[in-house]
């Protein structure tokens, strides 16, 4: 496993990492979710990735558990968690307001049974809240030893110039990294979020990074019973012919690599220096031990050509990024 640092910062995190969406704590067993954590760290990943919202905090309390079992010392992890989404029917209880995060950075450290998060990300962008009291109440948290580090998730390039300003401004830390989906399909973030976060010595841990399985070639022969994509309408709406097409396409050419096309596409990603972690998910320890490979994988110049040639990309957006304005009516 190799590491690099987050942005200009001085933390140093796995290329791969494991992240909890969509998996610990809802859909996997809580006994394999810790089986996957475990294999994660012989296989040298230290960055653990999580959010309150993720199955209405379980995923957070699967992990806490592990923590407790492990004898894994916890100076040796990056945990990273989320605040933003609404966790009740209080209005109090959503956003980035200094009342939400000082009550969610203390769910979350009694769930995970930790006194400390080393990343905490603001999950989206708050119009309703003046960023001047979400950066001054992180900076407060930072002093109070509670977080080390915070960033975002799923900011546009122009909120992104707005946060470190006000940090500047205010003599506040900024933000170290930005949080983003990033893959072979939605590559938006190159446009323009990159090239500003860079300027302002931020990383990136991107997710989705296989485009929630289909990159892992198990959907380029239909859909296999139990799936996610047999639950998920919207995952189904992705199996177009003409990505189905892409796919079978990447697949051959990671056959003729003798790689997993799910390591072609983290290896893929890991291409851009500004990627600080590809975070993955896993729901059986062997997924781990096959992502975590890809960290040893570069591709070659005339493989990232042939890529580029089965994808023929156009600039695409995906939902998250769209007027992204939240507010009490929207958020329920």
């Amino acid at each position: 496993m190799r590491y690099r640092k987050v942005g200009k910062s001085g933390l140093k995190i796995s290329e791969i990492s494991l992240g909890s969406w969509l998996t610990y704590g809802g859909t996997v067993d809580d006994k394999i979710a810790k089986n996957c954590m475990r294999t994660a760290i012989e296989q040298g990943i230290n960055f653990i990735d999580s959010a309150e919202v993720y199955a209405k905090g379980q995923a957070e309390k699967v992990i806490g558990e592990w923590l407790k079992e492990e004898t894994v010392e916890r100076k040796k992890l990056v945990l990273s968690s989320k605040v933003f989404w609404p966790t009740s029917d209080a209005i109090t209880d959503w956003g980035n307001t200094r009342k939400n995060i000082m009550n969610a950075i203390q769910g979350t450290l009694e769930r995970l049974g930790t006194d400390h998060i080393d990343i905490y990300y603001l999950h989206r962008y708050d119009y309703t809240t003046p960023l001047k009291e979400t950066v001054e109440v992180l900076d407060d948290l930072i002093r109070a030893g509670k977080i080390h580090y915070w960033g975002t998730s799923v900011w546009t390039a122009a909120q992104l110039e707005r946060a470190n300003a006000v940090a500047k401004a205010l003599n506040l830390r900024p933000p170290i990294v930005e949080q983003p989906m990033y893959n072979m399909f939605f590559r938006h973030i190159e446009y323009e979020i990159m090239p500003v976060a860079k300027t302002h010595g931020m990383g990136f841990t991107v997710w989705s990074p296989l485009y929630q399985g289909l990159l892992t070639g198990k959907y380029n022969d239909g859909i296999p019973e139990g799936s996610r994509g047999s639950r998920s309408e919207s995952l189904k709406e992705k199996l177009t012919e003409e990505n189905l097409e892409k796919l079978r396409r990447l697949g051959e050419l990671a056959d003729s690599l003798d790689i997993s096309m799910s390591q072609m596409a983290l290896a893929w990603i890991l291409r851009r220096p500004e990627i600080s972690a590809a975070i993955t998910g896993a729901t059986k320890p062997e997924h781990v031990i096959e992502n975590a490979q890809a960290s040893d994988i570069t591709l070659s110049s005339t493989t990232l050509e042939e890529i580029e040639d089965i994808m023929d990309n156009e600039p695409e957006w995906p939902e998250t990024y769209g007027p992204n304005i939240y507010h009490k009516d929207k958020m329920r």
